[in-house]
C-alpha cells in the first residue's frame, strides 16, 4: 500500500490543459493534432517549448499513426527534446499513469517541467485495423475464435453483474441520459441533443445486453496537458490544481483471465491514490469517470467506493450523478456523448482541471476544491486514479 509519505502529494501541478475542439478531422494527421495541442496547452501555462524537459505519451494504436519506438516519432515530430520520456502504455488510463509520473520525477529532480499529450483519428483513420487486443497468441487463443471485440468484453461484464445484482438495463440506461444532458450544455460536445432512457433501450443493440447509446461516441481529437513543480506552477501564467493523490493497477489481459468480472482494478487504484492524498470517497464531490460504456461507469463507481456493493443501480437511477447529485461526473460529456478518439483519459483530466479552474465548457459546479479522476484500459485490464485539489 502507498503511503502518504512515499506519493510526494502537491509536490507539482498541472498549469496548462487544452483539448482539441477537432472532433471530425478527416486528413489530419494525428501527429498534427499532437502539435496543436502541446502548443496551446504551453501557451494557457505561458510557458514555451524551450522549458520542455520531460514529456510522455503513447502513439501505438493503429489510429495514433506510431509505431516503435512511438514516443519518440511523437517528440520528434513536435519538435521537443526531453531529458525525461515517458511512454507508459495501459490503453484509456495511461495519461492518468503519466501524471502520476511526472509527479514522480519531477520531485526525483529528473525533470521540472512534464508536457504529456495525447491525439489520434478514431473516427477519420482510412487504414484497415483490427480489433484492439485481438492477436491470436496466449490467452487471446481461447477468445479470438469466437468473435470476441471490446464491445462484447464489456457486454460480458455487464452481463455478468446484471446476473448477480440484478442491474437493468434502464439503470445503465440513467448513465448515458444525465452524460448527454451535460453534453447538452457543452458547444464542444459532439452530439448535445437530450436523450431519454427509451431512446437507449430503443438504439441498436450491439453487443447484449449493450445498446448503441451505451457505447462511447468515436471521434477524432487530442489533449495536452503541463505538469511543474510546486514551487515553478507559482511563475507560470495561471497555476493550476496539484496532484495529491496517484494509484494504477493492472488485472488482466484478456477477459478470460479476470479474476472477477463485477470487480475492476480500480479498487486497487482508487485505494491507492485515496491513501496518498489522505482523503476517502466521502471527501470528493465531483469526478471523471471514464465511460467508454455505460458499464465501465456502474463498475468503477462501485470499485472506487462511491456505493455500495450491489447498489449502483439504484444509485445512478435516482439522480445522483447529476448535478445536484450526490457525485457529478464528467461534467463535458464524457465519452458516451462529447468526445473519445480512443483514450478517454486525457480528456477526462483535462475535464477535471477545467472544473477546478471554473471554466468547464460544460456544466461548472460551483467552486469544486477536489476531483477525482479515473481511467480504465483495454478490456477493464488497468486502472488508474488520480485525486487533484489545492495543494495545503
Amino acid at each position: 500500500m502507498i503511503s502518504q509519505e512515499r506519493f510526494p502529494s502537491g509536490a507539482a501541478s498541472i498549469v496548462g490543459a487544452f483539448e482539441s475542439p477537432r472532433r471530425k478531422a478527416p486528413n489530419i494527421h494525428p501527429f498534427q493534432i499532437h502539435a496543436e495541442v502541446i502548443a496551446a496547452a504551453l501557451d494557457d501555462a505561458g510557458l514555451t517549448p524551450a522549458d520542455v524537459d520531460g514529456f510522455a505519451t503513447a502513439a501505438s494504436f493503429p489510429a495514433e499513426a506510431g509505431w516503435q519506438l512511438n514516443a519518440v516519432e511523437v517528440a520528434e515530430y513536435v519538435g521537443l527534446r526531453p531529458s525525461w520520456l515517458c511512454s507508459t502504455d495501459i490503453g484509456g488510463a495511461m495519461t492518468l499513469s503519466h501524471v502520476g509520473n511526472a509527479v514522480a520525477a519531477i520531485h526525483a529532480g529528473l525533470c521540472e517541467v512534464v508536457v504529456i499529450s495525447y491525439a489520434a483519428s478514431g473516427r477519420s483513420w482510412k487504414l484497415p485495423a483490427s480489433d484492439f487486443n485481438t492477436g491470436r497468441t496466449g490467452p487471446g487463443q481461447y477468445e479470438v475464435p469466437y468473435g470476441v471485440s471490446t464491445i462484447s468484453a464489456y457486454a460480458l461484464a455487464a452481463t455478468r453483474y446484471m446476473h448477480e445484482y440484478g442491474l437493468s438495463s434502464e439503470q445503465l440506461a440513467e448513465i448515458a441520459v444525465q452524460m448527454r444532458a451535460y453534453a447538452n450544455l457543452n458547444p464542444q460536445a459532439m452530439y448535445r441533443d437530450l436523450i431519454t432512457v427509451d431512446d437507449v433501450l430503443s438504439s441498436a443493440m450491439i453487443s447484449t445486453p449493450l445498446h448503441k447509446l451505451d457505447c462511447c461516441v468515436v471521434s477524432d481529437s487530442g489533449g495536452a496537458l503541463v505538469v511543474t513543480s510546486k514551487a515553478r506552477a507559482k511563475d507560470t501564467r495561471r497555476g493550476g490544481p496539484a496532484v495529491l493523490g496517484f494509484g494504477e493497477a493492472i488485472s488482466h489481459g484478456q477477459m478470460n483471465q479476470m479474476a472477477d468480472l463485477t470487480t475492476t482494478s480500480a479498487a486497487f487504484s482508487g485505494r491507492r491514490a485515496f491513501a496518498s492524498a489522505g482523503l476517502g470517497p466521502e471527501n470528493i464531490r465531483v469526478a471523471q469517470i471514464y465511460d467508454s460504456f455505460t458499464i465501465t461507469v456502474a463498475l468503477t463507481l462501485e470499485a472506487l467506493g462511491f456505493v455500495k456493493r450491489g447498489e449502483v443501480g439504484d444509485f445512478v437511477a435516482s439522480g445522483q450523478l447529476g448535478p445536484e447529485g450526490r457525485l457529478p461526473i464528467n461534467t463535458d460529456g464524457g465519452g458516451l456523448s462529447s468526445n473519445h478518439s480512443g483514450r478517454r483519459g486525457m480528456y477526462a483530466v483535462i475535464e477535471a482541471v477545467r472544473q477546478l479552474r471554473g471554466e468547464s465548457p460544460g456544466l461548472q459546479l460551483n467552486s469544486p476544491e477536489l476531483c477525482l479522476v479515473n481511467g480504465t484500459g483495454g478490456w477493464l485490464s488497468a486502472t488508474a486514479t488520480l485525486i487533484l485539489g489545492n495543494a495545503a
